[in-house]
């Protein structure tokens, strides 16, 4: 029987469960042929795990973001993600993010007295979402009830179901201005760090959200304080921040025109059915030598 380890000592008993529902006995790491890691955090751990045992010859992360553990990736093993397995719960935190933004419903939130109307339709819109993955393919289906207008920025310009425009990250600039909300979905790279900032959000609509699900450092925070403060932009709707988690006093807490979720696109809830299956599988394809599902591009780091 394929054995497989769990680390670290302390990663929650449902992995092993997932393990052994995959058809495999869970081991110790020097009798291991392959690694599920269960500390989104453990990256340094993870490596003095991998130079000990250095037959390991495939590691499961549980995250579909992987910056922390990009110095540890190599071409002797195979490695695999979370990619994909929280898209639609971190979709459908998209779709009330538009909705509660584009609608007034954060603005409302925040007073207590009968006001002016405000809002706008997302019906129609024109959603621009960085990133292909699998969020983006969950929220392209997601809007299609909407009859909004989708343009994709990706690292290539292959055509997506449902969307009606894919552009590269170079042409980044010549969508914004149309854009009602701009949703950010993609990994953290060096290429996408910092991606919006001063520039890009003068480039945006005086109403236009931006929703951004994927990791805090894609936005230059202090740039997106003085756009909210200044309402250069409709708002900011924030399931990921930089710094993270966000200090109590950080003027992104004042702002009525913004909303901070504590990276909760996925809950534990939501997470530990959603990974279990996802090891589970990849169990059963490793031990039938079989490829497997969300393997990790060494060279780009996703």
């Amino acid at each position: 029987m394929t054995r497989i380890a769990v680390g670290p000592s302390s990663a929650p008993e449902w992995l092993r469960d997932a393990v052994r529902a995959g058809g495999c006995e869970v081991a110790d790491y020097a009798h291991a042929q392959g690694l599920v890691w269960g500390d989104p955090r453990g990256a340094d751990a993870l490596g003095e795990v991998l130079r000990a045992h250095q037959h390991l010859a495939w590691v499961q992360l549980p995250f579909a973001g992987i910056e922390n553990f990009v110095v540890h990736l190599d071409d002797e093993r195979v490695w695999t993600s979370g990619k994909g397995v929280y898209a639609e719960p971190v979709a459908e935190l998209c779709m009330a993010f538009l909705l509660g933004g584009l609608r007034h419903v954060i603005g409302y939130s925040r007073v207590r007295e009968w006001t002016v109307d405000h809002g706008r339709y997302l019906l129609g819109g024109n959603i621009v979402i960085v990133g292909g993955g699998g969020i983006t393919a969950s929220l392209v289906r997601m809007l299609q009830g909407f009859n909004t207008h989708i343009t994709v920025v990706r690292r290539h310009d292959t055509p997506l179901p449902g969307v009606q425009r894919v552009v590269t990250q170079a042409h980044l600039h010549e969508v914004l201005p149309a854009a009602d909300a701009v949703v950010l979905a993609c990994a953290l790279t060096p290429e996408t760090m910092g991606l919006i900032g001063a520039r890009e959000l003068q480039l945006m609509k005086h109403d236009a959200w931006l929703v951004n699900v994927g990791r805090g450092r894609l936005v230059v925070t202090d740039d997106l304080v003085v756009a909210l403060r200044d309402q250069r932009i409709g708002g900011a709707a924030l399931d990921v921040t930089d710094p993270e988690p966000l200090p109590t006093q950080h003027p992104l807490w004042t702002f009525d025109n913004c909303l901070v979720t504590p990276h909760i696109g996925n809950t534990r809830a939501m997470a530990v059915p959603l990974l279990s299956e996802r090891v589970a599988t990849n169990c059963r394809l490793f031990a039938a030598g079989q490829p497997l599902v969300g393997v990790v591009d060494v060279g780009l780091g996703y």
